[in-house]
This record gives C-alpha cells, sequence and structure tokens, in this order.
C-alpha cells in the first residue's frame, strides 16, 4: 500500500468558457508542476469542450494540503466561474484534515482494497 492521496474530478465546462478555462488550465498545470509532492496532474477534455477530467496524484496528506494552499490563494475564484465539480472520486487513506478540506466539494471516498504502485 502507498501513502499517495489521489482523485479524479469531473468538471462541467460552463458555456462560452473554454477558451478562459484553457488559460487557466495552463496556470494551473504550471504551478503544480512546482509542487514537489503533487505526482500526477492530467487534464482531459471532451471532444465538445464541455466535460472535463483531472486526475491527480499526491505524494501524501501533507502534499495535498500544500496544492489546497496554492488553489485557494490563486485559482479557486476564477475555476468556479468557469467550471463546475460534478463529481470527485478520492482514493487512498486522506487523514481527518485533508477530508475537512475536501468534504465541502462533496466526494466519494475510496479505501484502498488491493493492489500495488510501481511510482512509490
Amino acid at each position: 500500500m502507498t501513502e499517495n492521496i489521489y482523485w479524479v474530478l469531473e468538471l462541467d465546462v460552463y458555456a462560452g468558457g473554454l477558451d478562459s478555462f484553457r488559460v487557466l488550465m495552463t496556470e494551473m498545470v504550471a504551478a503544480a508542476s512546482r509542487e514537489p509532492g503533487t505526482l500526477n496532474y492530467e487534464w482531459n477534455i471532451s471532444a465538445d469542450g464541455r466535460v472535463c477530467h483531472i486526475y491527480v496524484r499526491y505524494r501524501n496528506c501533507a502534499a495535498v494540503m500544500d496544492h489546497m494552499a496554492s488553489w485557494d490563494g490563486n485559482f479557486s475564484r476564477r475555476f468556479t466561474l468557469l467550471a463546475g465539480i460534478t463529481r470527485m472520486s478520492v482514493y487512498g487513506a486522506p487523514d481527518a484534515e485533508v477530508k475537512a478540506r475536501l468534504d465541502p466539494y462533496g466526494p466519494v471516498y475510496y479505501e484502498q482494497f488491493g493492489g500495488f504502485n510501481r511510482q512509490g
């Protein structure tokens, strides 16, 4: 098992906002790439530009909290004007502090049940 925390967000990109959403995504990816505890940060969008999935994997709970501090200070306001979270699935074993931070987004938590991780 691993200390990694990861999630998949499903977003509804609001009509007419795709260009602005793309600019914001570029900024967010650049910021996350500077976070040593963010191991994956992958954005995928549907052909019509209306549904976006974001896969994020963190080394541990501390890395999640570091990322969330950046989110609050730099991106949350613009993000919520451009897209809404329709689903959030969280995997791993987030601690109480991480859960308290994520709970406002309405996640479903999944505990590790088996398997392995070759990347740490």
